[in-house]
């Protein structure tokens, strides 16, 4: 069987991909000389009285511009719609293509309800009128799905991302599968590592690592800055003081080696990520119990038993989260045992709770000062004091009053944080701390790959590649909310 090449049968497009992207920097790096250059040309005046695109040789560098990039977007669809339509005829490509359908579909289904009821769907829906914002939501989106399709219901991998398979060390993308059974995935489409291990599937799977630590462990992070957050802003006095200190005491603190401390075996022995995770993962039933409280105050009968079954299942989440193997705590010299191993809805990897504990104790203290400048400006607006005038609780005030006003920042932050938290991961893995040895995330398999980077760079380039189209995607998407929140 012979190796795959990167586009197979459709090898005659790439001289017409390779003119459009050169001729697109080009007129791009046009565009940046031009911009020193003082213009003399008018604008237009469109018919509504509106100005219209520039004229002269700035205007039409920009319509350049502007049709080579719609030709790249075209041709790339060509190679992504002819690559699931004919597989690893369109090489290696054409493959992942394939194997990437599920995902494809899922996408193409969320942007069409999302565009279709955009209108009705509030500042998610305003993204949708930002180019760039789309943009990101699209990059996110895709390794959203990925980690979910291919970590979860295993979709999308072509082999078992631990197994070694023999003469497949170090092999380059596309080599054929030796002494492959029927049944099996005849290629591997990225290669093989220094173990023999196909590249492609522990791409997909350390994508799920991912998907599945850093957003919740941003959320969480945000639970605990807003809950000490917004109290500190509104009241002031003391409290606030207090609790600053505490923050600003934590931030003084180099954020990476307080990391690399909080995940080292010595520390993790002692229990100390245990506790943390015992207090940080209070702060969401608190987060409920008081949202809740403060908006169903003035009925008793629907705010108690509703506050009795919230609670009760947070409570029951809360303890699968911090207890492993029927214990909170396990030290070589004591044991704090926790719920029932048939109670424990799910196990989580001790290496998997320290690094979310540690994410979450780092990325609060930022949170809080966030979140209390923005209570300091709000409190004085006018509506909050209606809502005093009609002698609502601080709690209500707070909830309901100023949170919802302050959430455009605050997205746009959690967006910002959560790619923070992915380099973090990416840092944590490369260097051999917090996840197990032979864990597919990212930062592991750039480490692994690096050793042998001038021979075999595909090992660490695709998922370094990987990482930053997520970042990237990140921070488009905060743009975009940004952008949108800014009008709203």
């Amino acid at each position: 069987m012979e190796p795959l090449t990167w586009t197979g049968s459709l090898s005659g497009l790439n001289i017409i991909f390779t003119a459009v992207l050169v001729l697109l920097a080009l007129g791009i790096v046009a565009q940046i000389l031009i911009s020193f250059v003082p213009q003399t040309d008018a604008r237009a005046v469109a018919g509504d009285g509106t100005m219209a695109s520039n004229q002269g040789a700035s205007g039409f560098i920009n319509m350049i511009v502007n049709y080579l990039f719609y030709a790249l977007v075209g041709i790339t669809l060509i190679y992504l719609v002819l690559g699931v339509v004919m597989g690893t005829g369109a090489g290696i490509l054409g493959g992942m293509a394939r194997q990437f359908l599920p995902v494809w579909t899922a996408l193409i289904v969320t942007f069409v309800l999302s565009i279709t009821f955009k209108r009705k769907l509030g500042l998610y829906g305003k993204l949708f009128d930002s180019t760039v914002g789309m943009i990101g939501f699209a990059i996110v989106m895709f390794w959203v799905f990925t980690g979910v399709f291919g970590g979860v219901f295993d979709l999308l991998v072509t082999h078992d991302s631990l197994s070694q398979v023999s003469g497949m060390k170090n092999k380059l993308p596309g080599t054929p599968l030796r002494g492959a059974e029927e049944g099996d995935y005849q290629w591997f489409l990225l290669g093989g590592d220094n173990l023999a291990r196909d590249v492609f599937s522990r791409l997909i799977k350390g994508s799920w690592v991912v998907v599945k630590i850093a957003p919740f462990a941003t959320l969480f992070a945000f639970m605990v800055g807003i809950t000490l957050g917004l109290p500190a802003g509104y009241y002031g006095g003391r409290l606030d003081t207090i609790l600053s200190f505490l923050a600003n005491l934590i931030l003084a603190f180099p954020v990476i080696l307080l990391f690399y401390l909080l995940v080292t075996p010595e520390i993790v022995l002692t229990g100390i990520p245990n506790y943390m995770a015992l207090f940080l993962f209070i702060f969401p039933l608190v987060f409920l119990a008081i949202l809740l409280n403060s908006r169903f105050y003035t009925q008793p009968s629907f705010r108690t038993p509703l506050l009795i079954v919230v609670l009760g299942v947070g409570a029951w989440l809360y303890l699968s989260m911090v207890s492993s193997d029927g214990t909170i705590v396990e030290t070589p010299t004591y044991s704090i045992p926790g719920i029932p191993a048939a109670l424990d809805l799910f196990d989580i990897g001790s290496g998997i709770l320290v690094v979310f504990v540690s994410v979450v104790f780092v990325n609060s203290p930022t949170v809080f000062r966030i979140v209390r400048g923005l209570a300091l400006d709000i409190k004085t607006r006018d509506y909050v004091a209606a809502a005093q005038t009609r002698g609502e609780g601080p709690w209500y005030i707070m909830l309901w009053e100023i949170l919802p006003n302050a959430r455009g920042p605050l997205i746009v932050d959690f967006c910002l944080r959560i790619g923070y938290t992915t380099i973090l991961l990416g840092t944590l893995g490369f260097f051999g701390l917090g996840l197990e040895s032979e864990s597919p995330d990212w930062g592991s398999t750039i480490n692994a790959g690096r050793r042998l980077l001038s021979l075999y760079p595909h090992a660490a380039i695709a998922p370094a590649l990987s990482l930053l189209s997520l970042v990237l995607g990140l921070n488009l998407l905060a743009d975009g909310l940004r952008e949108e929140s800014l009008r709203d």
